[in-house]
């Protein structure tokens, strides 16, 4: 159940106890504490299989019914508890792990544990059932609770007749179980029975084929023989054609005899023929039986391929689900940490933007309150040489108000580009001038923009201009 949420496979079918004996559980206790896990301990027996979708539940059982225990000689004791009709009425249940190599005894001995999570919380009677993917029940554990400790036992008692009636399917089943062991001898005989038949027919087969050689053989040296004696024959007959009336009865008798010659070679031919024949039959059951044989083995081992291909894709998925969890949890923490970085730098921006309002209210309200226009009251250059130097020789480009008091023309020096349009010609863009005298200070030498933060590197540039 931890390992997958596939529903187990069930069966809508009544019990059928005669093949509750092929899993044994042992070591199962009449109580387990609450909130523990719950290990189950259980064996396959000789004749049992298991296969992959196998798995082992908890069923819930019912005291008011009658308890059946069944007894087998090489198995002990095999409880089924009446009070559930099909396998689909499981409380839990945990996947079967399949042994590597069933051959080995180690291997027999298997054991799943369930979780405290999944287990029951009540104290109901429950008990642990081996279920193979036909939904068909193959053992089923004795009775159990789950407790504390210092509950007392609930004794079950059977009446002498029930006795009776479990010994006597105990024998039905024993009976059954020597049927079987009776049959499988009679499959194992009719299996070597078969092999020796084919044995013998190959050997058949090879006596055929010597025989046919031989056969062969001896009609070509018999044709030869009497091809050389029709012959001889024909020339004797040549040679005695003066003596033809003498020798007709002669003749006619070698003609008799020749007739019957030929008439048992050609048996002998359809009797080679016919035993050709047979021959190809045996040949092509033999082909049949060794492909059947092939295809067997074939299928056998795409199985076993199979098999491991499933548990490799399956380990496959795994790691890459897992390699997908640390990689989902690592993009979680990176946008965890973008996002407070992000926060950080908009808080950070807003009290920017905070003090820039201040200092643009600030600097609104010292020109108006001075009236007059932020480059003209810090750096005027003067109008010539010889009326700036000559009014203040101490001065180096004079008086920075005399252009307020003065309303002469402008010098060429005087006259600097537009920061909106970068033209020499005085253009009418007093609200874009005063946005931008308010953001950054123009050299009157070079032109050259600081922003309004470097005033102290900005004096330090114009000052430059006179060294």
């Amino acid at each position: 159940m931890e390992k997958t949420i596939e529903d187990p496979p069930t069966s809508a079918i009544l019990l059928d106890h005669c093949h509750f004996s092929q899993v044994i559980f042992n070591s199962v206790e009449k109580f387990y504490i609450p909130g523990g896990d719950v290990t189950c301990h259980y064996t396959f027996t000789q004749h049992f299989i298991p296969r992959r979708k196998d798995w082992i539940g908890i069923f819930r059982c019912s005291l008011n019914e009658t308890i059946q225990l069944f007894i087998t000689p090489d198995t002990g004791s095999i409880w089924h508890q009446v009070g559930w009709k099909t396998t689909r009425e499981y409380y839990t249940f945990m996947w079967v792990t399949l042994p590597i190599d069933l051959n080995n005894k180690s291997a027999k001995q298997q054991e799943v544990q369930f979780k405290a999570y999944y287990l029951p919380k009540d104290d109901e009677y429950y008990q642990f059932c081996y279920v193979d993917q036909d939904g068909v029940v193959r053992g089923a554990s004795i009775p159990f609770q789950f407790r504390p400790e210092n509950e007392e036992d609930i004794l079950v008692v059977t009446t002498q007749g029930e006795v009776e009636e479990i010994e006597q399917h105990n024998k039905e089943l024993c009976k059954e179980n020597q049927e079987l062991k009776d049959s499988c001898v009679s499959l194992q005989k009719q299996n070597s029975d078969m092999q020796a038949e084919l044995q013998k027919k190959q050997e058949e087969l090879e006596t055929l084929q010597s025989i046919n050689k031989k056969l062969e053989l001896k009609v070509k040296e018999q044709k030869d023989y009497w091809e050389t004696e029709l012959l001889q024959l024909k020339e004797q007959n040549q040679k005695m054609s003066s003596e033809n009336e003498k020798m007709g009865i002669r003749v006619d008798q070698l003609q008799a005899q020749l007739s019957t010659q030929e008439k048992e070679m050609e048996k002998l031919v359809q009797g080679d023929q016919d035993k050709t024949e047979q021959l190809e039959q045996l040949k092509k059951e033999n082909d049949h039986l060794f492909l059947s044989l092939t295809e067997q083995r074939k299928d056998q081992k795409k199985l076993e391929q199979t098999v491991e291909q499933m548990k490799h894709n399956e380990t496959t998925a795994m790691k890459k689900q897992q390699e997908l969890m640390d990689e989902n949890f690592d993009l979680s923490k990176r946008l965890s940490e973008n996002k407070m970085m992000y926060n950080a730098l908009q808080r950070e921006k807003e009290r920017l933007e905070g003090e820039n309002d201040l200092l643009k209210r600030e600097n609104s309200r010292l020109l108006s309150y001075m009236g007059l226009d932020f480059d003209s009251l810090l750096y005027q250059v003067p109008a010539s040489d010889e009326g700036g130097a000559g009014q203040n020789p101490g001065l180096v480009y004079g008086n920075p108000y005399s252009g307020i008091q003065e309303s002469s023309s402008p010098s060429p020096l005087s006259i600097k580009k537009c920061p909106i349009c970068k033209s020499d010609d005085i253009c009418d863009h007093t609200w874009e001038q005063q946005q931008m005298q308010a953001l950054c200070l123009n050299c009157p030498v070079c032109d050259k923009i600081f922003p309004a933060t470097e005033k102290q590197i900005f004096e330090d540039h114009v000052f430059c201009h006179s060294l």
